[in-house]
Parts: C-alpha cells; sequence; structure tokens
C-alpha cells in the first residue's frame, strides 16, 4: 500500500480496482496496460463533485482534481452516487499513410462509470494507455430533455510550482497559436493560454495538457486555477478569434449565449477528450504523440489512394508563366505541388472578393493567369495545383468552389485566416474538411487552428498551421520550443524558407534543411520566399526579400526527404536547446539536428540501424569555407548500427543525414 492523500491505493495492476477506504471512500481506478500510470475517481458519500486524481509510477501527478459541469437545462448539483461500472480493453494497432508511423499502436484499457448527480446522469469514460491518461464525460438523454446549453471547468492541481511552457497573450487582440513561449511557474500562468500546455515535473517526468477528438465543441483554453496554490484551469473558451489582416493580429469576441452557455448540444453526445500527456522525457512525448489520434475515429475514407502527401512551392507571380516555370521546377526535384497564394481572386480580405473567378489583385498581379491551362500543365507533369482561399470566401462559396475548383483540376485547397475557439466555428471547419474530400482534395489549414487527430478520420487534412514559423523570423532556439510542446498536437505547417535573407537571423542553412525532418507535416512547404530561375523577375513588394533558387548541391537533400514516415525516433530532445529526430521510410533513413544558443558536440549512435546492414552515409553541416551561397558541406561515409559519429555544432548550427541501404 502506500498513502494517496488521506486514501489508500493498492498497488496492483488491476485493468479495473474499486477499493473501500476510511470514512466510506470508494476510488475507481484504471491502469495503464504496463501499469505505470492510473486514472482514480474518487467518490465520497458526502462529496457534491467529480474528484479525480492521476498517478505515474506511484507518483501523484495530478492530486484530486475536480470537473464541473454547468447547465441551465439539467442540475449538475447534488450528492455523487455511481449506479454501474462498465470496463474494456483493447489491444489493436492501424495503419497510416500520412503519419509519423506506418503502423499505430492502440492499447488502452477503459472504465466507463455510469454516476448521477442529484437527479442528473452522466458517465465519466476514461482510457488508461501506457503514453498517458485520456477522459471524456457523456450525457445521456434524460428526463425529456432532447439539447442542453453547457460550460465546463476542470481544475487540475499539483503539488508544486512546476515550470510550465507558455504562449500567452501579447494584446488583448492577439491569440496565442502563433505566438512566442516562454518558460514561467505554472502560480504565474496568464489566460487563454494554448494547448499543449507542457508542464516540467522534474528531470525523468514531462506532462503535455492537451485535447482530442475537437470537432462540434468549443476548445480548451488554459487559465491559472483557484482551486489551490498550484492549480490550473482547464475550461471551455467562449471566444472566437477573427484575423484581419496578414499578422496574428484581429479581434476577439464573445459566443457564449444570454445564460452563460458555451456549448450547445443535442442529446446523447460525448465531449471532446481531455488529455494528459506523460513521459520520461520530452524525446518520449514527442515520439507517442500518437495518442491524440488514437482517440478520433478511424478513417471516413474507404478509398484513401488519392490523398498524396507532398512538397509544396508557393506560385507567388500569379502568372501562367511564372506557373509554368513553378511546374517545371517541382517536377525535376521531388516535389508534387505547386500553389497559388492570396491575390488570385482579387483582395481575400474583402468580402466582395469572389473565389468563382480569376480575378487577380493588381497589388499583387498583373498576371496574366489562365487556371486552366496552369492544371492541365501541371496534370501532364504529375504535378498538383492548390488554391488558397481565405475563410471569407470559404464560409459563403465553399458549395459553389468545390465542383468548381474539381472542374478546374486543383488537387487541394489552403484554408486561410480560419476563425476558431467557439463551437460554430469549430464545427464549420470540420465540415468543410469533409466537404472537400467529398470531392477528392486534400486541405492545409492556415492561422490560428490547432490539430486536435482529425486528420486520422479526414486524413485529405494533411497539415495546419497554428505554429509560429518561419514566416515569423523565429529563432533555432524557438522551433527548438516548437519541436517538444506543439508538435506533440501533430503536422504543423512551419513553411521552410532557404534563400532569404531571414535564415541568417533564424539559424543556418543546414538547420533549415533539419527542420524538414525535426517538424513533421504530410505537406511540406519549401523555399516559401523562393522562386525558380526560370521564374519572371518580379517582385510585387509583398513577400519580402524574394530571391531565385540556386543549383547548391545539399538541395538534394530537399529533392529526396519524404514528408510521411514509417518510423520515428528521437534521438535528443533537450528543449530550447538541442534536437535530433531521425525517421526511416523504407530502408532509408533521415535525421535532423538543429543547435541552439551553445556550441556542443553532438555524438550519434546508429544502433538503431538494421543489424549486418551498411547504409551510405550524405552528411549536411554548416561550413563557412564552402564557397556558396548557402555554405553547407557535403561529406560521404559508410554507416552502420555499430557506428558513431561525432559533430561538432556551432551556435544555431545544424545537420542533415540522408542514410541509403546499399
Amino acid at each position: 500500500m502506500r498513502y494517496f492523500g488521506r486514501f489508500y491505493l493498492v498497488g496492483v495492476f488491476f485493468l479495473l480496482l474499486i477499493i473501500s477506504c476510511d470514512e466510506g471512500i470508494e476510488i475507481i481506478q484504471v491502469k495503464s496496460p504496463d501499469g505505470t500510470k492510473s486514472f482514480n475517481l474518487l467518490n465520497a458519500p458526502k462529496s457534491n463533485t467529480v474528484t479525480f486524481s492521476i498517478t505515474y509510477n506511484n507518483r501523484d501527478v495530478i492530486l484530486p482534481s475536480s470537473l464541473l459541469l454547468i447547465s441551465n437545462e439539467i442540475n449538475f448539483s447534488g450528492k455523487l452516487s455511481v449506479l454501474k461500472v462498465e470496463n474494456t480493453t483493447v489491444n489493436s494497432e492501424w495503419h497510416s499513410n500520412f503519419s509519423e508511423l506506418s503502423t499505430v499502436p492502440d492499447h488502452y484499457n477503459q472504465v466507463k462509470i455510469f454516476l448521477k448527480r442529484g437527479d442528473a446522469l452522466f458517465n465519466v469514460v476514461c482510457r488508461a494507455y501506457n503514453e498517458g491518461i485520456s477522459f471524456a464525460y457523456e450525457i445521456p438523454i434524460q428526463n425529456n430533455i432532447s439539447e442542453i446549453g453547457l460550460d465546463e471547468k476542470i481544475n487540475y492541481n499539483f503539488d508544486n510550482d512546476y515550470q510550465v511552457w507558455s504562449t500567452p497573450k501579447r494584446e488583448p487582440s492577439k491569440l496565442t497559436a502563433q505566438g512566442e513561449y516562454k518558460k514561467i511557474p505554472l502560480s504565474r500562468l496568464e489566460n487563454g493560454i494554448e494547448r499543449p500546455l507542457v508542464i516540467e515535473m522534474n528531470d525523468s517526468l514531462i506532462v503535455a495538457l492537451a485535447e482530442a477528438k475537437l470537432t462540434d465543441y468549443a476548445r480548451l483554453s488554459f487559465n491559472k486555477g483557484t482551486n489551490s496554490k498550484y492549480s490550473i484551469l482547464a475550461e471551455l473558451d467562449g471566444k472566437i478569434f477573427e484575423q484581419k489582416q496578414d499578422t496574428i493580429t484581429g479581434a476577439i469576441t464573445s459566443n457564449r449565449d444570454s445564460n452563460g452557455a458555451t456549448v450547445h448540444k443535442k442529446l446523447p453526445f460525448q465531449s471532446p477528450w481531455r488529455v494528459i500527456m506523460m513521459g520520461k522525457s520530452y524525446g518520449e512525448l514527442l515520439e507517442n504523440n500518437y495518442l491524440i489520434q488514437n482517440l478520433n475515429d478511424a478513417s471516413e475514407i474507404a478509398d484513401e489512394s488519392w490523398i498524396k502527401p507532398g512538397k509544396v512551392l508557393r506560385e507567388t507571380t500569379l502568372t501562367t508563366k511564372g506557373a509554368i516555370a513553378a511546374i517545371d521546377f517541382v517536377a525535376t526535384h521531388n516535389m508534387q505541388y505547386i500553389m497559388f497564394d492570396a491575390g488570385w481572386y482579387g483582395d481575400e480580405m474583402k468580402n466582395s472578393s469572389d473565389a468563382t473567378t480569376v480575378t487577380l489583385d493588381p497589388k499583387r498581379s498583373k498576371g496574366p493567369l489562365d487556371m486552366k491551362a496552369v492544371t492541365a500543365y501541371g496534370k501532364n507533369k504529375g504535378i498538383g495545383v492548390i488554391l488558397y482561399v481565405n475563410r471569407r470566401s470559404l464560409e459563403k462559396q465553399l458549395d459553389d468552389l468545390l465542383p468548381l475548383f474539381k472542374e478546374w483540376g486543383i488537387a487541394g485547397i489552403k484554408f486561410g485566416f480560419v476563425r476558431v475557439g467557439d463551437q460554430n466555428a469549430t464545427a464549420w471547419m470540420h465540415e468543410a474538411i469533409k466537404k472537400v474530400a467529398k470531392y477528392k482534395m486534400i486541405v492545409d489549414v492556415h492561422d490560428e487552428y490547432r490539430p486536435t487527430g482529425f486528420s486520422r478520420t479526414y486524413p485529405n487534412l494533411l497539415t495546419q498551421e497554428g505554429i509560429r514559423g518561419d514566416e515569423e523570423t523565429v529563432s533555432n532556439e524557438h522551433t527548438l520550443i516548437t519541436m517538444f510542446t506543439r508538435m506533440l498536437a501533430g503536422a504543423a505547417d512551419n513553411t521552410v524558407c532557404y534563400y532569404n535573407k531571414r535564415v541568417d537571423n533564424m539559424g543556418s542553412h543546414a538547420s533549415q534543411l533539419a527542420k524538414t525532418v525535426c517538424l513533421f507535416s504530410p505537406l511540406q512547404f519549401l523555399y516559401w520566399y523562393d522562386k525558380p530561375a526560370a521564374s519572371p523577375e518580379k517582385n510585387d513588394g509583398l513577400w519580402g526579400d524574394t530571391k531565385h533558387i540556386g543549383n547548391e548541391p545539399e538541395l538534394a537533400f530537399f529533392d529526396n526527404v519524404p514528408t510521411t514516415w514509417d518510423e520515428t525516433k528521437v534521438l535528443y530532445g533537450e528543449i530550447g536547446e538541442l534536437g535530433v529526430i531521425a525517421r526511416r521510410k523504407g530502408d532509408d533513413w533521415f535525421i535532423g539536428g538543429i543547435n541552439g544558443v551553445t556550441e556542443r558536440k553532438v555524438a550519434l549512435d546508429f544502433s538503431f540501424l538494421k543489424e549486418n546492414q551498411i547504409y551510405k552515409a550524405k552528411v549536411y553541416t554548416d561550413d563557412e569555407c564552402v564557397k556558396t551561397r548557402t555554405q553547407v558541406k557535403i561529406e560521404e561515409m559508410e554507416i552502420s548500427n555499430q557506428s558513431k559519429l561525432d559533430l561538432i555544432l556551432k551556435s544555431n548550427n545544424g545537420f542533415a543525414i540522408h542514410l541509403i541501404k546499399q
């Protein structure tokens, strides 16, 4: 036995454990398959709250904490009682062509607790995985009530003032999904912090509070809690964020009804999953981030063969000549798409702009642009065309755009400046992705949207932003924070740039190569501010320091790197300081390494490779002695699983390696 507050827990690894304690307190406990993690629902005769705790390796990670539901239609107050308990074990796997793993394990123990509080009926469902804990609540039909308005508050209580990685608001009109991270004590947590929220409990325990399967609900946000000295409040975000221009500034408005309800649901329903990821290290959390997708439904797309991940080149001249040059470039560099960015149908920020027409914004291009000619040329070369469309046009024109885009031969849509936060914006977004799938088009959602695993159910959603990426001239240090915070939620479109002068301010060219491995995105934009040498000499003044793409030999790494993977391993995961990730596609391995501000030696151990197998390695590193624009050195060597390689990484440098099975 071990002491748990005023309760005693018995340390045996059962799927479900119901313990009667002193003072009549009952603990309903479910443990992970490996026995290391447990969810404990604490039911006391005099209690009028849903109280739970979470443990890891017999340590109290989350102290007794509360779940509170508020509704005018159903009174969730009064004495709490347990009516019934059901338990389930699932041990399976699923396969994906669009993830960081091709075979994803899905192994958990589940308990469903049927509860009555006063006259209200509801259920708590908890799944205990080896990768973490998740729980949700269900509200069944009751008392002839068919629909309710609801609010939710969870107070997660901790035993100390742990450090958290927070993305606070910078101004009242700026949200956090593209904000800067800072490390602060949880007692100083500000309002409206983004998910996942990563908490450093000690050198061998990292926790992340997250959310999964958010499709028709208000999203969670995190605030400083009120239940205890060290408490985090997770509550439904009743605010909607609408961006106004090509920055992260915008307007925030409340979307709660007159009774204060944040969501409205027909009965019965289940909430999104509330997730507590746990691991011994940042690397373990990142390797196990498939937990978020596991909590979503299996793919609804029976034939996924038309969904093509790949690399994309943005076409900014918005001309037929520029598009043909772009298609020729990507066709010879193992890229799969070009994308026309804002301006092809007028000023994207004007509600009057019509995305059923090719009407160029004169501020961006004088044209001409023949869309059908471009898509036909691309099809002949095996290259798809993606169109950027702002949410203003999407919201009013989507049903007209989809058949028209299909007629034009468009391969996908990049959703721009989407509204996020409240239930209506969330529901619209996911319904739109479903509609796009019916027309066999891929989707990239930009700006504030962060994933909660929907790409498992609709894998045509290949990527999304919700990241402070290269457009923001982020430092290597910030990227190394992003790798172990934002990337826990899933794929992120970082818009990798290469020749633009901001690379020198961010890090180095070798670390730019490494980003294609370190920052997972099935749809990977390369050369964000650059254009092919054959592209017209046209700089519209809106895209910044536009450069022509050269012929430096290290571009072969961009040519060869895939965007989806069969296997992923984090070799070094020191948040903000160093990140090295190895990923396998087929027989080849790709390794990306990014270094922060401190020069260091990185000792690479290749024991993860197959035994008795030789690989030809191409190693790309920064070297000021190389006489090219980018100063990247390329070395070739033979590597086996017995090999070791020491690399000296200067401040803000990086490296990339391509291992080819011989």
